[in-house]
C-alpha cells in the first residue's frame, strides 16, 4: 500500500488508467481475431473491411501506449502477408 499522498494518487491514476487499456487491447484484439478468422475462412470481402478497421485500430493502440510501437508494426506486418496472400489466391482462381 502506498504512504505519501503522491503514491497514492499515482495508484489511483494507475487504476484508472488500467481500465482504459484494457479496454483499447481487447477491442483491437477482438479486430485482429476477427481478420484471422476472415482470412482462414477466405472470406475476401469480410476481410477486405476488417483488414482497413484492424489496422486503425492497431495504430490507436500504439498511439494511445497500450501496444509498443514493434508490436503494431509487427502485427500489421504479419496480417497484410496473410491478408496479401489470401488475396493472391484469389486471383488465380
Amino acid at each position: 500500500m502506498p504512504n505519501t499522498s503522491s503514491a497514492k494518487k499515482e495508484l489511483r491514476a494507475n487504476l484508472r488508467r488500467r481500465v482504459i487499456n484494457r479496454a483499447v487491447k481487447s477491442r483491437t484484439n477482438t479486430f485482429i481475431k476477427k481478420l484471422k478468422v476472415a482470412i482462414e475462412a477466405k472470406n475476401i470481402e469480410g476481410a477486405k473491411s476488417l483488414y482497413k478497421q484492424t489496422m486503425v485500430e492497431i495504430d490507436r493502440a500504439v498511439k494511445k501506449g497500450v501496444f509498443h510501437e514493434n508490436k503494431g508494426s509487427r502485427y500489421k506486418s504479419r496480417l497484410s502477408k496473410k491478408f496479401n496472400a489470401l488475396l493472391k489466391t484469389s486471383e488465380e482462381s
